[in-house]
């Protein structure tokens, strides 16, 4: 079949076809692969399924649309999770929401769309509003929504929709999104329902055409400019399209008790053997990364939620014994209640993949021969750059006039260049440049 629409709780089957750590992620991505392999072992992922990387390749054929018999089988699948959960996409009273994300076999972070919060409109927000008793989450996750699938969907510049959000705050005296009361989020979203119409575009208020045209989207995705660039400069090749994740929305937008973040099993830094990321209270995924707020580091979950703590560390645990690897996690709170929304191999500095393939052998959890293959030539590679050699001297300290996350090993002198059309015209002249930015972005990776 091009497309197995089982609840990932399910999965378990599925995972039991060939070697599922290496070959079931070409049929169901990265991220695909990496959530049926966690419902095979009992960690707590939400249901939902995965539309096939085979089917992304049909879509090209059949001219960007999905064949009527792959549609009726996504629909069995969204009848799965309805029945699972005891919801109903676009239901009056007790709606079901879906996030639908990109998942290739090999990880192209950032390069592939995403739309969460899928399948609210006017009444499913009142709906799920009632029944939360939570008014402001339930608004706050419309107003993200019409941005996001405004955005990823239907082609509307997100900087349209964050000026209207920019304008309110302003206006409301407020500095971050989470102080933003509900009548101001009921304002937001009547701000950014103009901001279709300024486009002359109509928002579908019907849940199962939203996620038609979201699947549409990501299958899209695959061919951007940016993914496609991205695969060339990662050497990228072989691979027939992307995988589509769809999953029930948890949301860690709920409150003081709810929260999302990403972290590492260990530092991708120097491979100490604690857990190194960041969340926040009260938002959701996007917003860790999207630099509105500023995150905490995951160390300070163990003091402001002692129990999710000690659960996420033993589930970190376990992920290292399935995978004998570092993972990459992404989680989300739900009122108190842990979701794992996705795992992958992290990637690491050279000095960190030395240390923690050898922690790993003395821990038992990989053998010596694995251990070997886990440092690749690229890892020894990058601990032959040029380093500066003390850099709590004094003539070292004295000289810096700026600081930032490094996202290259070893140190470098070049331009300093703003923007990554900047970096890409002194390429082509010959000179060595350095990319600055405020924040990473899927743009950039031309530059980068």
């Amino acid at each position: 079949m091009l497309f197995t629409p089982v609840s990932l709780s399910h999965y378990a089957a599925l995972c039991s076809v060939a070697s599922p750590k290496e070959n079931l992620k070409w049929l169901l991505g990265g991220k695909g692969a990496g959530l049926a392999q966690m419902a095979s072992i009992g960690l707590p992922v939400p249901p939902g399924f995965t539309i096939t990387t085979e089917v992304c390749a049909v879509y090209g054929k059949y001219n960007r649309n999905l064949p009527d018999a792959i549609w009726s089988e996504v629909m069995d699948g969204v009848l799965l999770v309805e029945k699972q959960l005891g919801r109903t996409l676009g239901d009056e009273t007790s709606p079901l929401l879906l996030s639908v994300r990109s998942g290739a076999a090999i990880s192209m972070p950032g390069m592939m769309d995403t739309v969460l919060n899928l399948g609210l409109n006017d009444v499913t927000v009142e709906a799920i509003a009632k029944e939360t008793a939570n008014e402001r989450c339930a608004f706050d996750s419309y107003r993200r929504f019409l941005d996001m699938f405004g955005d990823v969907v239907m082609g509307i510049p997100h900087a349209d929709f964050e000026a209207e959000l920019d304008a309110l705050k302003k206006s409301s005296n407020v500095e971050h999104d989470s102080d933003l009361s509900v009548d101001q989020l009921k304002e937001l979203v009547q701000r950014y329902k103009a901001v279709y119409a300024k486009h002359n575009i109509e928002f579908p208020d019907d849940p199962h055409e939203q996620l038609g045209k979201a699947i549409h989207a990501v299958f899209d995705s695959w061919d951007s400019t940016r993914a496609k660039k991205y695969r060339s400069l990662q050497n990228i090749t072989g691979l027939v399209g992307t995988a589509v994740n769809v999953q029930a929305m948890v949301f860690g937008n709920m409150g003081d008790t709810s929260g999302t973040g990403v972290l590492f099993t260990r530092c991708p830094n120097d491979g100490t053997n604690e857990l190194f990321g960041e969340f926040l209270v009260n938002a959701q995924g996007e917003d860790v990364v999207a630099g509105i707020r500023t995150p905490k580091p995951i160390a300070q979950l163990r003091d402001d939620f002692p129990e999710i703590y000690a659960q996420l560390r033993r589930t970190c645990d376990r992920l290292e014994e399935y995978f004998k690897d570092m993972q990459d996690v992404e989680f989300t709170v739900q009122e108190g209640t842990l979701f794992i929304l996705q795992t992958r191999n992290g990637k690491r500095s050279g000095a960190a993949a030395v240390a923690i393939a050898v922690d790993m052998v003395e821990q038992g959890l990989i053998s010596m021969e694995e251990a070997i293959l886990q440092v690749t030539p690229e890892h020894l590679d990058t601990m032959l750059h040029n380093q500066f050699t003390n850099v709590h001297a004094v003539e070292y300290t004295s000289a810096v006039i700026a600081k930032g996350l490094n996202a290259s090993p070893g140190a470098a002198v070049g331009v300093a260049c703003f923007s990554s059309a900047e970096v890409e015209h002194k390429r082509k002249d010959g000179i060595s440049a350095i990319l600055i930015r405020h924040e990473t972005s899927p743009e950039d990776v031309a530059g980068m």
